[in-house]
């Protein structure tokens, strides 16, 4: 099993929730303010860093196998938990969207869940479908190890057009149609990943296999994760 050096480069999850699959499917997109460091002024999906903490977060149900076996894939480390933990946290402090099932957490509950928690909920990462991985380029003020996720907005706890507890890291959120997402001023990987969930609206299962657009400092590789069972 192959890996890429992780110097400087920090696990990020990302979320792309989708709604009226059947008739005509619409995507959540928020904008980065004009001060952000990265990505600024762009329309992206909600997301974010990992953080340390999200590897010990309960989960009501984890993340599915398939997906769990292609998030191992080229790492050096299983933090699928973490990554899917991550994604959750990321969607509800930025969107105040809630992916969970009713559930009492197990102990202390971390600052940054307890505003979930106090909703009765755990974070459920079964819905979670791993569709998308990429590695910012070398060269930009911030790099990630990034992975997408796709849900669809039935999975939701909550109202899906019910912002009102999101954080102000991003503005304008709204849903997009999917075949008038690309008018908005969007980043290259973000176009990328677009055209993959395109693709996948008339499917909801798992996809056979999940592309990797892998930037190293010597090159730049566009490969497939295949989901095998990885050895513990």
């Amino acid at each position: 099993m192959s890996s890429i050096d992780k110097t400087g480069i920090r696990d990020a999850a990302t979320v792309i929730v989708l709604r009226d699959r059947a008739t005509r499917p619409r995507i959540l997109m928020g904008q980065r303010g004009a001060a952000a460091a990265f990505m600024p002024n762009k329309f992206v999906f909600p997301g974010g860093a990992v953080d340390a903490a999200d590897a010990d977060v309960p989960l009501a149900r984890p993340i599915a196998l398939p997906c769990a076996h292609r998030l191992r894939e080229d790492c050096v480390d299983d933090n699928s938990h973490a990554v899917a933990a991550a994604a959750i946290r990321e969607l509800w402090e930025e969107t105040g969207l809630l992916l969970g099932q009713k559930g009492r957490w197990p102990g202390a509950v971390p600052a940054d869940w307890q505003g979930f928690a106090d909703m009765g909920l755990l974070p459920d990462a079964a819905p979670l479908q791993f569709v998308f991985r990429a590695v910012t380029p070398p060269g930009r003020p911030r790099r990630f190890d990034a992975r997408f996720f796709l849900i669809d907005a039935a999975d939701l706890a909550s109202d899906p057009d019910d912002f009102s507890a999101a954080c102000d890291e991003l503005s304008h959120l709204h849903w997009v149609a999917l075949d008038e997402v690309r008018a908005l001023d969007l980043p290259f990987i973000t176009e990328v990943v677009l055209a993959e969930v395109a693709a996948r609206v008339d499917d909801p299962a798992p996809p056979a296999s999940v592309p990797f657009f892998r930037n190293d400092d010597e090159e730049s590789l566009f490969l497939r994760l295949h989901g095998r069972a990885l050895p513990d």
